[in-house]
C-alpha cells in the first residue's frame, strides 16, 4: 500500500504542471507564413468574399479549423505547415468573435472537449499518451474550472484532474488558482505557485478559443 501511494505521488508530481498548463493561456502573437503547397493553405489564405455574410464565414472557418484539427489528431501529428495553416484560420475566426465578455455569457459554462493544441506538453508528446477525450469545465457561477483527462501507464488507463478557482479580471480574461490534484483515488493540493490564466478569444454556442503562452492555441467544442 506504501509503495502505490509513494508511486501515485511521483506521478502526480510529474503530471501536476501538464495539467496546469491547460489553463495557462496569457495572449501571445505569432507571425504567419504562406505556403502554396496545399489546399488547405490556398483556402485559408483566398481572399473572402466582400459581400458574403459573417455567419457563413463563420462556419466555413469553423468547418475548416475541425476537419484539420481531426487530420492532425488534436494537433498531435500536425507539421509546420498545418501549424501555420491552423495559426491562420484561428486567427480569422477570431476576428469574427460574435460575443463580447464570454466570461459574462452562461454559454461558456459547461463542458469542453480540447480538439486541438499547440500545446506538445498537454498532447502528452514524450510522455503518456491520452486516451479518449481532453476536458475542460468551466463554471463561472461558481468561479471554479476543472481539466480532466485519462493517461495510459504501462497498461494501465490512469483518470486525472486538476481543479481551480477563478478571479475574472474583465469578461474575456481570468486569473486562476489550481486548487486540488487528482490522480486515479489519490488527491493532492496544488502548491500556491500554480496559477495562471484563462483568455477567451472566441465563443459562440459550439466551439471556443483561448490564446496561450509560449504562443500555445487552444481549439475546444462544447460537449
Amino acid at each position: 500500500m506504501h509503495l502505490s501511494i509513494t508511486l501515485a505521488a511521483t506521478l502526480c508530481c510529474l503530471c501536476l504542471q501538464q495539467q496546469a498548463d491547460a489553463f495557462s493561456t496569457l495572449p501571445a502573437s505569432s507571425t504567419y507564413h504562406y505556403s502554396s503547397s496545399s489546399t488547405t493553405a490556398r483556402n485559408a489564405f483566398s481572399f473572402p468574399n466582400l459581400f458574403q455574410s459573417k455567419d457563413v464565414r463563420r462556419s466555413e472557418l469553423k468547418e475548416q479549423i475541425l476537419s484539420l484539427a481531426s487530420e492532425t489528431k488534436r494537433g498531435l501529428t500536425a507539421t509546420e505547415e498545418q501549424k501555420e495553416q491552423m495559426q491562420t484560420l484561428f486567427a480569422e475566426l477570431e476576428a469574427l468573435n460574435p460575443t463580447l465578455n464570454p466570461l459574462k455569457k452562461a454559454s461558456v459554462n459547461g463542458d469542453w472537449s480540447l480538439d486541438y493544441t499547440t500545446s506538445d506538453t498537454i498532447l502528452g508528446k514524450g510522455g503518456l499518451p491520452r486516451i479518449g477525450p481532453i476536458i475542460q469545465n468551466i463554471d463561472t457561477t461558481t468561479l471554479s474550472a476543472k481539466n480532466s483527462e485519462t493517461v495510459q501507464y504501462v497498461l494501465f488507463p490512469v483518470p486525472r484532474s486538476i481543479s481551480a478557482e477563478l478571479s475574472p479580471v474583465n469578461g474575456k480574461l481570468t486569473d486562476v488558482k489550481f486548487k486540488r490534484f487528482q490522480l486515479g483515488p489519490i488527491g493532492f493540493d496544488a502548491p500556491d505557485s500554480f496559477r495562471g490564466s484563462l483568455d477567451i478569444t472566441y465563443l459562440d454556442q459550439d466551439v471556443r478559443l483561448t490564446r496561450g503562452d509560449k504562443g500555445n492555441i487552444f481549439v475546444l467544442t462544447r460537449m
